[in-house]
C-alpha cells in the first residue's frame, strides 16, 4: 500500500514481524564495516536483528529468500542496479559527529533521542540533507574517488579538515599487527 512503512517481511509465504527502528540498521552497517566479519557472518547479523526472534522460526530453504527481503528492506524497497558496488564515500561511526547534525536539520529533531524511527523514514531524512558539513566532506570525497580537482575552496577545506575528509581503512586485528610491526621496525632504522 502506498504510504505504509513495512513492519514485516513475507518469507515462504509466512509473515514475519521485523525490528524496523534506524538504529538496528545502523549495527548492520557498522558490522559490514568490521574486518574481522565475513559475508556470511555479516548476512547472519543483519538477518537476526531484523527478524529477532522469528529467525530461528525460518525454514533454512527460505532463509535465501529472507536474505533478499532483508536487502530489500535495508534498500528501502528500491530496486538495487546489479552493477559493481559503488566506491564507499561514508562510514556511519566515522561520520556521526557529521551526518547526525544535518539528519537532524532535516527531521527538526535530534533523532538519536527519539526513541523509535522506522529506518525509512530515517534514510528519507538522510536522502534530503542539504548543503553543510556533511554534504561538503562527501562531495570532497566523491571528487576525490573519481580522481577530479577539487576547487580552490575544497581544496582550502581539506587542507584544515583532512582527518574529518579522509575516511580511515580498518585492518583486521592480524594486519594491525603487522603495520605495527613494521612501524616499530622503521623507527629503529632511524
Amino acid at each position: 500500500m502506498i504510504g505504509e512503512l513495512p513492519k514485516s517481511l513475507t518469507v515462504g509465504g509466512v509473515e514475519y514481524p521485523i525490528e524496523t527502528d534506524f538504529r538496528n540498521i545502523l549495527v548492520f552497517f557498522s558490522a559490514c564495516n568490521d574486518p574481522e566479519l565475513g559475508p556470511a557472518q555479516k548476512m547472519e547479523i543483519l538477518l537476526r536483528r531484523l527478524y529477532r526472534d522469528g529467525y530461528d522460526k525460518i525454514p533454512q530453504e527460505n532463509l535465501e529468500e529472507a536474505m533478499e527481503q532483508a536487502k530489500w528492506f535495508v534498500d528501502c524497497g528500491r530496486e538495487q542496479d546489479e552493477r559493481r558496488p559503488p566506491r564507499k564515500l561514508m562510514d556511519w561511526e566515522q561520520d556521526e559527529a557529521i551526518v547526525f547534525p544535518a539528519i537532524n536539520k532535516v527531521a527538526s529533531c535530534e533523532t538519536r533521542s527519539v526513541p523509535y524511527i522506522h529506518w525509512w523514514t530515517f534514510a528519507g531524512y538522510f536522502m534530503e540533507i542539504q548543503e553543510g558539513t556533511f554534504s561538503t566532506v562527501l562531495g570532497i570525497r566523491q571528487k576525490k574517488s573519481q580522481g577530479k580537482r577539487l576547487d580552490k575552496w575544497e581544496m582550502e577545506f581539506y587542507r584544515n579538515n583532512k582527518k574529518v575528509c579522509d575516511l580511515k581503512k580498518r585492518y583486521t586485528e592480524e594486519e594491525q599487527e603487522e603495520i605495527d610491526e613494521w612501524k616499530r621496525l622503521l623507527r629503529k632504522t632511524r
